[in-house]
């Protein structure tokens, strides 16, 4: 006959402690746990050295990871455009018609910034990057927003670095471990940018929400001149973050501002590049009076 599963511990004094110490074991565990819920909670930076160590702990599976989903991308990649060649073949083709007339245009837009930057006076301080390092992860399903990087204080990261890819701004450095990096992404309801419209200049504040998106937030309110498909880059107000970094594409008009689609996807991004934090007093032109020619007046 089998015996029952609600056993009682009867009159053995064994049975009866080890029950105990169970639940004094669970009370104790679950209260730690709070403890420690509170106390993240409380101070996000309480377990910034632990969550650095474990970081750099698992950075090696991390790298093997990152590299294996590369090459599942980039395999599905070519299955996907052998289906899709002719199509695209097409659409590239028209794309690098219109690309030319563009190329000529932006030729002639650059010759003539570069004559107004010698009359003014103007240098490029663009300064060379940290490290180029790969995405070895981000969080994707949670509320919160972060990713982390393989390349930490052994390779002069520090905490505030902006991280951008190719196609634009990824985030900043939030927290560094010797060989890993934590970065808080740029649709993270806690990231805030200063941005401007790459056409025209209108300063904006891009913050995070939390769902793959930005919201674009306009400084002077009145009319909401922003229309979809505007893009916008970082101003370099306030420092961090230099000027002219792609940010964001308008894809949703709202009352006081838009939504925009991000144009860096830590999702699909590999590699990743550290920028030295952005000093506009270094950068600053000195207040002098400048003689404008008669023919631009």
């Amino acid at each position: 006959m089998t015996p029952p599963g609600n056993r009682r511990p009867g009159y053995s004094r064994r049975a009866q402690y080890g029950t105990f110490f169970g639940y004094v074991v669970a009370v104790i565990g679950a209260g730690l746990g709070v403890l420690l819920l509170v106390v993240s909670t409380s101070n996000a930076a309480a377990f910034a050295g632990l969550r650095a160590t474990a970081s750099d702990a698992v950075a090696p599976a991390g790298r093997v990871s990152a590299s294996a989903r590369s090459g599942t991308q980039s395999f599905m990649a070519v299955v996907a455009g052998y289906f899709t060649a002719g199509f695209r073949t097409a659409r590239l083709e028209r794309e690098v018609q219109a690309t030319r007339v563009k190329l000529v245009e932006a030729e002639a837009l650059k010759g003539e910034n570069d004559r107004l930057k010698a009359l003014l006076g103007i240098t490029d301080s663009n300064a060379r990057p940290i490290v180029t390092t790969r995405l070895i992860g981000s969080s994707s399903a949670s509320t919160r927003r972060y990713a982390t990087l393989g390349a930490g204080a052994n390779q002069g990261v520090q905490v505030g670095m902006p991280v951008r890819s190719q196609l634009g701004l990824v985030g900043r450095v939030l927290e560094v471990g010797r060989a890993s990096s934590r970065i808080l992404l740029i649709t993270d309801t806690e990231s805030v940018v200063p941005v401007r419209r790459a056409s025209d200049g209108m300063p904006a504040f891009a913050t995070g929400h939390g769902d793959g998106s930005l919201q674009i937030r306009l400084i002077n309110l009145g009319i909401n001149p922003l229309k979809k498909g505007d893009a916008f880059v970082t101003s370099g107000s306030g420092g961090l973050y230099r000027p002219g970094v792609a940010i964001a594409v308008v894809s949703e008009v709202t009352h006081d501002g838009a939504i925009a689609r991000p144009l860096s996807d830590p999702g699909s991004t590999e590699f990743v590049t550290v920028d030295p934090l952005w000093e506009p007093s270094l950068n600053e032109l000195p207040e002098q009076p400048v003689a404008v020619p008669a023919g631009r007046r």
